[in-house]
């Protein structure tokens, strides 16, 4: 499948807002408002993947944190459409983020579910490590997750 990774921009996030009700039916999905909020932060870089027909099949974004002389990135999210998961879309939004991280210096953290293997498997191929276990993370379910940090890799 071709896609391309964009600049996230207000006009997707109802787009996002939908994938979420999709992918995280128990776990509060984000809103068309919380999206906006995040693309509102100075310090968020948020990217969309769009198919050959422009239709958003992917979101991801993260935040630079720290100072310059003490910096960090967390990962706050990466969504792909059920549709078309396991087509490289997830790895390139990673991808993305993991450039706009280095390039800021620092770690970059993360949490994922702990049942979400695929995830754990493409965040570990990254370098990532679980460095802790976050009890009852997500809620509603009640599921808990891992707290993964990539080492820093130094800036471009």
């Amino acid at each position: 499948m071709n896609f391309r990774i964009v600049p996230m921009t207000d006009a997707d996030v109802d787009r996002c807002a939908e994938l979420e009700q999709v992918l995280f039916p128990g776990d509060d999905p984000w809103s068309a408002q919380a999206f906006r909020s995040e693309l509102a932060g100075r310090h968020n870089h948020y990217f969309a993947a769009r198919d050959e027909a422009d239709v958003l099949i992917g979101y991801a974004g993260v935040a630079l944190l720290g100072t310059s002389v003490m910096p960090e990135a967390e990962v706050h999210t990466i969504g792909v459409d059920p549709k078309v998961q396991r087509g490289g879309i997830g790895v390139a939004l990673l991808s993305e983020l993991l450039r706009v991280a280095d390039k800021w210096g620092g770690p970059v953290f993360l949490e994922v579910r702990t049942d979400n293997e695929p995830a754990i498997a493409l965040y570990k191929g990254e370098g990532f490590e679980i460095v802790g276990t976050r009890n009852r993370y997500y809620q509603p379910s009640g599921a808990d997750a891992f707290t993964m940090r990539r080492p820093p890799q130094g800036k471009e």
